[in-house]
């Protein structure tokens, strides 16, 4: 178990950085990110420009910080909008059982059917390109995993003690599925939480890149790798930065999910 407290600083540690770097944004940035100034396009790093500037002679690092603030802003609203309608449809599923429950799971596995960033992207041809569409999509694309996990933690704890004496006392089903049943089920949600975000940034990224993300002159990590691949070689670093950017992020959510997984999963004491 040495490795937990490791993952979990350092998994934390990146995220702050990464989170401070966003909140720092809204408030500061060393230059416009949106400003265009075309004398000074494609400079390399340098004292002036702590990583160079694009081909609009715009600032790297501030548009850096400003897709920090995209990016964060579109993985949390849909990791929120994704564990909320997981959540719900999957307690309803465990709980009633019957009817209910074989309606949602048809539905869910014909969602789970495609890839989430596929269907994500077939839903964003429909939608158009704009940063609520992107929450709306992937939301609706990763909730079904969410429902699964919920709904058989659900199956397993209606059937425990509380659940009956909270019956007995007379509580309403209502009152018993959210207050007894939903605290218990709430280990396996947070960790897959954590998991999804990092989910979300790739995702983002990758649907930014393809131009059907946050439309420009707004900053993506997505988008400024996308704008990148034409000045590959002539400017190498306007592509390194924001992939960095992804990589650490990815990087940090990996390592603080693979502690918080082995600090709620009761098996991993015996290793």
């Amino acid at each position: 178990m040495i490795r937990q407290p490791a993952n979990l600083l350092i998994g934390s540690a990146l995220l702050i950085f990464i989170g401070g770097m966003a909140i720092i944004a809204l408030f500061w940035t060393p230059y416009d990110p949106a400003a265009i100034k075309l004398i000074a396009r494609l400079k390399p790093p340098s004292a002036q420009f702590w990583l160079g500037t694009d081909e609009f002679g715009r600032d790297v690092v501030s548009r850096l910080m400003a897709g920090a603030v995209q990016s964060m802003t579109v993985a949390i609203l849909t990791v929120v909008f994704a564990i909320t309608l997981g959540t719900i449809t999957g307690l309803i599923a465990g709980y009633t059982r019957g009817l209910v429950d074989r309606i949602l799971m048809v539905f869910s596995d014909a969602l789970l059917a495609f890839p989430g960033t596929l269907l994500a992207l077939g839903l964003m041809v429909i939608s158009g390109p704009n940063k609520y569409g992107i929450i709306l999509a992937l939301g609706i694309a990763y909730a079904p995993s969410v429902l699964r996990i919920v709904r058989a933690s659900v199956l397993s704890a209606r059937e425990r003690e509380y659940v009956e004496a909270s019956r007995v006392i007379g509580n309403s089903e209502f009152t018993t599925m959210f207050r007894h049943v939903l605290p218990n089920c709430t280990a396996p949600i947070v960790v897959l939480a954590t998991s999804m975000f990092g989910w979300v940034v790739l995702a983002e990224s990758g649907l930014s890149f393809l131009g059907l993300g946050v439309p420009p002159p707004a900053p993506t990590w997505g988008n400024m790798l996308s704008a990148a691949r034409t000045y590959i070689e002539k400017a190498p670093w306007l592509g390194l930065a924001p992939g960095i950017c992804i990589s650490l992020t990815l990087l940090g959510i990996n390592l603080l999910g693979d502690a918080l997984r082995d600090r709620f999963d009761p098996r991993t004491e015996q290793r």
